[in-house]
C-alpha cells in the first residue's frame, strides 16, 4: 500500500481521534481491504469552491467530524483576517444523518475563535440560511446538507456576506486557508454544551422565519387566481427540510387545500422509500404521483432534502399525469413570471433573468420577447448569485434564476436555489391559467405551437474512484483533441471550450474569446438549433452530457412534431456517446 496511505492509518487509529473512528479502520485494516482503505485514504477531501460534499466515514477522503472542523477552522481564519467576527456566521442543516453533529461542530469551532454563531436550532431549507446571512448582516453561513445526493453523503456548503454561495476571490481565499490547516491540534473547539450559554450564540428560528414567509408571500403575481380556481396540491418534502416551511408558504399564499405524502413528511436520513431523494428520479416521484392520482389532485410537487429543488407533476384534461423535467418547468416559470409581470404592469425597471449554458435555450427567447434581458453563465447557482449581486451597482432588477437540475428562484432577497418560493409560484401559476379555463399542460403545448418544441435530456455516467477520475479527465481530452465535425445527421457549426475561454467557428476556422469563467466544460452548438456539452459534475464522481433537438410546428400537428424531434433527439445521444465509447444506462 502506498506510504502515505499507511502514513494517514497510523494517524486515524490512535488519539485524538475517538474509539468509533479508530475501530471503523481498525476493522478495515483486519479485513484487509485494501481498495477501501485506498479510497479513503488516497486523497483529503476536497474543499471546492462552493464547499466540501462526500461520503460519510472515517478518513481523509470521507464527510466526517474532522474534516468538518478542519474546514471550519480554515474558514474562521479567513473571516477573521477579513475583521468579521462581530458580523457572524449564519449555520443551516439538513435531515441528513450526522447533519446536526456536524452544525454542532462548526458552531463549537467559530464560538472557540470568538466568532458570532446565528444558528437554526431545526432543520431549515439552503434558501433560508442564503436569506439570513443578509437579513442579519452576517459575513458568511453555512449550510450542512448533500442536497439531492443518496443517503450515504453529506455536504458543507459556504456563502458569503452577499448571501450567494463563495465565488472568486473569497473561493479560493478560503481553500487556502483550509489547506494550511495540516494537523487537528491547529483547530479550536468548544463542546456544544459550552457554546449553548455563549453570548456570541443566538438561535434565529423565531425572528428570521416570519420574515422569510412575508417576503415569499410578496412575489404572488396573481394572488386573487387562488380563491377563484381552488388548487388541490400533494406535496411531499422527500423526508426533508420542507416539511414544514413549503405547506407553511403555500397557506400563507392562500391555499387552503394542501394533502401531505404522509411516508415523506417525516425528517429521515435514511429517505427510506426514496434511495435517490432527488426529484428529477422519477423514483423519488413515483410515491408522490401514486398519491395524487388516488386523490385527484392537481399538481404534485417534491422537494428535495436541503428544499433547493423542485419536482412537478401536472394533471391534465384527461385525467392522466404529466411528470414534467427541469427544463419544463423553467419554460412554464419564466412564461408565467416574464408575460404576467408585463401584462399586470409590475415588470421593474430593466428586468432580468440569469440561467445557465446548459439550460433550455426556449427560456431565453420567452424572457426576451416579454421585454426581460437575459444573462447566460456556468452551471451553478453560485455563478447566478455572482451576476445578480451585481445588478445593486447597474440598477438592473432581477426577477429569475434557474437551471435544468430543477433550481428556480424568483427572489431577490434570496440568492440560491428556492424550492419554498418555486413551490409556491408554480402553484399560483396552476391557479391562474385554471381560472382561464386551461390547464398548465394546455399552456406549455401552447408555449411549443409559439416557440418551436425543444426536446433535452441529460445522461450522467458514474465513474468512481482514481479510475474513474482518470477515465472522465480523458473523455473531456478526446473532446478537444479530436472535436467531431459531425455527430450523426447533424453538423458542428461551433465549439465553445469554457476551459480556455474559446469559441471555435468550424466552418471558417476562426477563435473568438468568451466571457465565462473558466471551467471543464465543452459545448457543441449543431445545425438546426441541437446541441451537445460535456460536463464533469463538481461534486460527484460522475460525467454529464446535455442534449438538445428542435422541431417547428408549423401546419404539422404538434403530436407529429413531438414525435419527428423525440426520434432525432435519442439518435442524436446514440450516436454521440457511441463515438466516446459510451451508452447510455
Amino acid at each position: 500500500m502506498n506510504e502515505s496511505i499507511e502514513k494517514h492509518i497510523r494517524e486515524w487509529t490512535s488519539p485524538p481521534y475517538d474509539t468509533d473512528t479508530i475501530a471503523e479502520i481498525n476493522a478495515l485494516v483486519a479485513a484487509n481491504n485494501e481498495k477501501e482503505l485506498t479510497d479513503r485514504f488516497y486523497r483529503d477531501l476536497e474543499f471546492g469552491t462552493g464547499g466540501l460534499r462526500g461520503v460519510l466515514g472515517a478518513g481523509t477522503n470521507r464527510m466526517n467530524i474532522y474534516n468538518v472542523r478542519k474546514v471550519t477552522q480554515g474558514l474562521a481564519n479567513y473571516i477573521l483576517s477579513n475583521n468579521g467576527a462581530s458580523m457572524g456566521v449564519v449555520i443551516g442543516r439538513d435531515s441528513r444523518h450526522q447533519s446536526d453533529r456536524f452544525a454542532e461542530a462548526a458552531a463549537g469551532v467559530f464560538i472557540a475563535n470568538g466568532i458570532k454563531v446565528f444558528y437554526y436550532d431545526d432543520i431549515h431549507p439552503t434558501p433560508t440560511v442564503s436569506f439570513a446571512i443578509r437579513h442579519l448582516s452576517a459575513v458568511c453561513g453555512i449550510m450542512i446538507t448533500a442536497s439531492h445526493n443518496p443517503q450515504e453523503y453529506n455536504g458543507y456548503k459556504v456563502f458569503w456576506e452577499d448571501g450567494a454561495q463563495v465565488t472568486p476571490p473569497h473561493d479560493t481565499a478560503i481553500i487556502g486557508e483550509v489547506k494550511n490547516i495540516s494537523d487537528l491540534s491547529m483547530v479550536k473547539v468548544t463542546p456544544f454544551d459550552k457554546v449553548k450559554s455563549s453570548p456570541l450564540f443566538r438561535v434565529i428560528d423565531a425572528e428570521v422565519d416570519p420574515v422569510f414567509y412575508a417576503r415569499t408571500k410578496a412575489l404572488s403575481i396573481h394572488p386573487e387566481a387562488i380563491p377563484a380556481a381552488p388548487v388541490k396540491i400533494c406535496y411531499s418534502p422527500l423526508y426533508g427540510t420542507g416539511y414544514k416551511m413549503v405547506p407553511a408558504a403555500l397557506r400563507e399564499f392562500g391555499f387552503k387545500d394542501i394533502l401531505l405524502v404522509e411516508e415523506q413528511s417525516v425528517p429521515n436520513g435514511d429517505f427510506p422509500t426514496t434511495p435517490k431523494p432527488n426529484p428529477e428520479e422519477f423514483s423519488a416521484m413515483k410515491m408522490g404521483i401514486e398519491y395524487a392520482k388516488k386523490n385527484s389532485a392537481d399538481v404534485f410537487i417534491a422537494t428535495d432534502p436541503d428544499a433547493d429543488r423542485i419536482g412537478a407533476v401536472l394533471r391534465k384534461r384527461d385525467g392522466d399525469y404529466l411528470l414534467l423535467n427541469g427544463n419544463q418547468i423553467a419554460t412554464l416559470l419564466v412564461y408565467y413570471i416574464t408575460s404576467e409581470l408585463k401584462n399586470t404592469g409590475k415588470l421593474p425597471p430593466n428586468p432580468r433573468m440569469v440561467s445557465t449554458i446548459v439550460t433550455t435555450d426556449l427560456i431565453f427567447e420567452i424572457a426576451e420577447s416579454n421585454g426581460v434581458k437575459t444573462y447566460s453563465t456556468l452551471t451553478g447557482f453560485k455563478w447566478i448569485g455572482l451576476i445578480t449581486r451585481g445588478f445593486e451597482k447597474t440598477g438592473e432588477s432581477f426577477i429569475f434564476g434557474c437551471e435544468e437540475s430543477h433550481g428556480y428562484n424568483a427572489a431577490e432577497f434570496v440568492r440560491d436555489k428556492d424550492a419554498v418560493n418555486a413551490a409556491c409560484l408554480f402553484s399560483e401559476m396552476t391557479a391562474y391559467y385554471g381560472s382561464k379555463g386551461l390547464s398548465v399542460a394546455e399552456v406549455l403545448d401552447n408555449i411549443y405551437k409559439e416557440y418551436g418544441y425543444y426536446r433535452e435530456s441529460q445522461v450522467s455516467i458514474m465513474m468512481k474512484g482514481m479510475d474513474g477520475a482518470e477515465k472522465i479527465a480523458g473523455l473531456m481530452r478526446t473532446l478537444r483533441a479530436e472535436t467531431p465535425k459531425k455527430v450523426g445527421n447533424y453538423d458542428v457549426l461551433t465549439v465553445t471550450d469554457v476551459q480556455n475561454s474559446t469559441l471555435i467557428d468550424l466552418k471558417t476556422n476562426k477563435s473568438a474569446p468568451i466571457e465565462l469563467p473558466k471551467s471543464n466544460v465543452i459545448l457543441l452548438h449543431l445545425s438546426d438549433k441541437a446541441k451537445v456539452v460535456a460536463r464533469p459534475s463538481g461534486t460527484e464522481p460522475k460525467i454529464k452530457f446535455y442534449f438538445t433537438t428542435y422541431g417547428k410546428s408549423g401546419t404539422e400537428p404538434l403530436s407529429d412534431v413531438k414525435a419527428r424531434t423525440d426520434a432525432e433527439h435519442e439518435t442524436l445521444k446514440k450516436d454521440f456517446l457511441g463515438s466516446l465509447g459510451l451508452q447510455e444506462g
